[in-house]
């Protein structure tokens, strides 16, 4: 089975309209955010990893110029046709959106000392076995390098999470829904080792990464009935939907949206740590 074909890749080649419709207020600041800290400069070569439809990525290429170029890598083929849809509307000519396993990619001839950056949103807790994957990807980085990634600060989407997967034990008990933001396996997924920006920093270390610095960007996205349901089909949240038909779609919507209110819950805390580091070994 080709790995654009996983599960993963299924769930979010189905999210493409609704995770791009969110990027405004949640992938799209903190992909800005990213590219600004990674310090790039005019002429760099930027290896992007999971990079969706392009939040750091298409930044990044604004940053590198015409000079520069940045590789964007996603299984998700529906997202990255979306991105490239983007990068064409803002006459970017210098990212190639690629269909490729983070695990197998190496730079083309082109790159022939070394990405002069990388960058990963929201995507270090997606790969298989997360820090043997990213340990190789930093080895794609010429030392000297950067390195970049965003995740979810500890609390960040849990009052969120914790309703929506509460509704859908409702409907599946024992369903063993997983992911970085669900309920089951919540302390051994990776996500757990790397939401503090001590954590993060100690992590980014261990992967040959020095003089690193994580910056807490604080974003509480209004809770409306749009963005909520958006979230849950634009993200990996959706995977958790997979088994059920549209009838009981529908019925946990609801459910969910009433939940929500019934807490009092009025915004999503999106809060994001943003990393970088020099690569040094």
């Amino acid at each position: 089975m080709l790995m654009s074909d996983s599960p993963l890749a299924q769930t979010f080649n189905s999210t493409s309209s609704e995770f791009d419709r969110i990027t405004p207020l949640l992938w799209g600041p903190a992909g800005q955010s990213l590219a600004f800290a990674l310090e790039l400069a005019a002429g760099d070569s930027v290896l992007d990893v999971c990079t969706g439809t392009g939040a750091s990525a298409i930044p990044a290429a604004q940053a590198v110029g015409p000079d520069g170029i940045v590789h964007a890598i996603d299984l998700a083929d529906d997202l990255l046709e979306v991105g490239r849809l983007k990068a064409t509307s803002a006459a970017l000519r210098n990212i190639d959106f690629v269909c490729a396993d983070a695990t197998e990619w190496e730079a083309p001839s082109t790159i022939d000392t070394g990405y002069d950056a990388l960058a990963c949103s929201y995507g270090i807790f997606f790969l298989p076995d997360m820090d043997i994957t990213f340990s190789r990807l930093v080895g794609l980085v010429k030392l000297g390098g950067r390195v970049g990634v965003t995740v979810w600060r500890k609390g960040a989407v849990k009052e969120f999470g914790d309703a929506y997967f509460e509704v859908i034990e409702r409907h599946s008990p024992g369903g063993g829904h997983t992911g970085p933001l669900s309920r089951t396996g919540y302390e051994s997924n990776p996500l757990r080792r790397v939401e503090t920006s001590e954590t993060l920093a100690a992590w980014l270390e261990a992967q040959r990464c020095e003089s690193v610095r994580v910056t807490e960007l604080s974003n509480h996205v209004p809770a409306t009935e749009e963005f909520v349901w958006n979230f849950v089909l634009g993200s990996g949240f959706r995977g958790a939907l997979s088994g059920f038909d549209d009838a009981t779609r529908d019925t946990i919507r609801a459910e969910f949206l009433e939940l929500l209110t019934a807490r009092g819950i009025d915004s999503v805390d999106a809060t994001t740590l943003v990393a970088t580091g020099v690569r040094t070994a």
